[in-house]
């Protein structure tokens, strides 16, 4: 038995032979939660009741993961402002493809990013779920869910016992943010920044948080509706009128061309280079589901290195579109198990995410024909990995295999923390739905 799941056991052991107690620490800490700022228009972000705990080991073979994913995708990204035939792999409009091309602000290739995986810890093998880029969400999550294990008697009796070291993921982003603020050639002693996103889609109390530790290192910080900024005489503006310097970039880039015509001043003030913004339109080469067909490409292997093509091999699903041309209808209706279907370019769950296991034959065969031709990809279903875990706030109170999906948070390539998702005996986590987020440690 290695450390990690030597302090699973004895949180196991714990609530066993205390049920009643923590069943009660359970109803506080939703009291808690219900009453955060995870508790948004009626939308809670949940919890099932023992953390995650990773031994140092597994943490540092996340660092090599994680580091190993940005150098590919630094190569994808130079590649494709490169080469026009490279470029031609991707399903860019012209005016995407314009955007992508303009020179980021700042040295780096990914300012943010969260890699979701499908990870074994049994054996260390895993594979990739998908990737977030500059709308990379959630950080909060772990922050207040780990306040309220005040309330959970079996995780103070661990940590009694252990050592649990926790994550930090704002005040890093804020340290990232401003060192590659410092590498642009326009930059002020003291910038005004601002969080942009269509608000309506924005996870604010994330935003807010962010704000407050951007004040707290000492910058003049505002959240914008992304439509509301104004450019004028060579620079751009906030809605109370203050000039902005930079540009923390929440909108992912689908919204962005979705209303294209809405956002004019930011593009015009990017194109011209008066503002800085991370990140760079050049994000949205990692963020398309369809990085996945072509990390498989010849194309891109004819510049990765045998280490990295072995690492695309093993660990990148097989992705192609769902389309004629591509797969045909009939493959993906008699191998109904192997496969998963994604909307092309959605992010929190957002259209129809349907694995075929969780269907009967008829309805997989009126389903398929429905979204065949739509813009989805077909991707190799991938087995999910499972460890037990009980939820007396919101589910039976009794112990369950949980899927797990860690994500791997990087700022500017470093490794910084991980987003942990589960959802009992399923096939697929639905954000907001089967969805429960569990807050990360390290056991030292």
């Amino acid at each position: 038995m290695n450390l990690q799941e030597s302090v699973f056991e004895e949180y196991k052991k714990h609530i066993n032979a205390h049920l009643e107690e923590n069943k009660r620490g359970a109803l506080e800490m939703k009291k808690v939660l219900e009453s955060s700022p995870l508790n948004r228009n009626g939308v809670l972000d949940k919890a099932a009741y023992i953390p995650k705990v990773y031994d140092e080991k597994t943490i540092d073979h996340f660092k090599t993961i994680a580091k190993t994913t940005h150098d590919i995708f630094g190569k994808v990204i130079n590649a494709y402002r490169k080469s026009e035939d490279f470029r031609k792999l991707f399903p860019f409009s012209k005016e995407l493809e314009e955007l992508i091309l303009l020179e980021a602000p700042y040295d780096g290739v990914l300012p943010i990013m969260r890699m979701d995986l499908f990870y074994h810890e049994d054996t260390g093998e895993f594979q990739f779920c998908e990737i977030n880029t500059d709308g990379t969400a959630a950080m909060l999550r772990d922050l207040e869910i780990r306040k309220a294990l005040v309330y959970n008697p079996a995780h103070q009796a661990v940590i009694r016992k252990y050592e649990l070291e926790p994550f930090e993921l704002f005040d890093a982003w804020v340290e990232t943010f401003i060192k590659l603020y410092g590498t642009y050639h326009k930059k002020v002693e003291h910038p005004n920044i601002a969080i942009v996103d269509f608000l309506e889609n924005a996870t604010l109390a994330d935003f807010e948080e962010f704000m407050r530790r951007f004040q707290g290192a000492g910058y003049n910080c505002e959240i914008c509706d992304i439509r509301s900024l104004e450019y004028k005489d060579g620079a751009l503006y906030s809605p109370a009128g203050n000039r902005i310097d930079a540009i923390y970039r929440r909108a992912v880039t689908a919204d962005i061309m979705d209303h294209y015509e809405e956002v004019t001043d930011l593009l015009q003030a990017v194109r011209e280079d008066a503002v800085f913004m991370a990140g760079a339109f050049a994000t949205q080469i990692v963020h398309t589901k369809w990085l996945f067909y072509v990390l498989h490409h010849e194309m891109t292997g004819a510049f990765l290195s045998e280490e990295e093509l072995a690492f695309v091999k093993a660990h990148v699903p097989f992705t192609t579109e769902f389309a004629d041309g591509y797969i045909s209808l009939k493959e993906v209706q008699e191998k109904k198990d192997d496969f998963i279907l994604k909307p092309m370019d959605a992010y929190a769950s957002k259209g129809t995410y349907a694995a075929g296991r969780e269907f009967s034959e008829d309805e997989w065969k009126t389903l398929t024909e429905d979204l065949y031709g739509k813009s989805y990809i077909a991707q190799q279903y991938c087995k999910q990995y499972m460890t037990e875990n009980i939820d007396f706030a919101w589910g039976d109170g009794a112990w369950h295999p949980y899927i797990n999906m860690p994500g791997l948070y990087t700022y500017n390539g470093q490794f910084h923390g991980i987003l942990m998702r589960t959802a009992c005996e399923e096939n697929i986590i639905y954000a907001h739905d089967n969805e429960r987020t569990l807050p990360v440690f390290m056991v030292k």
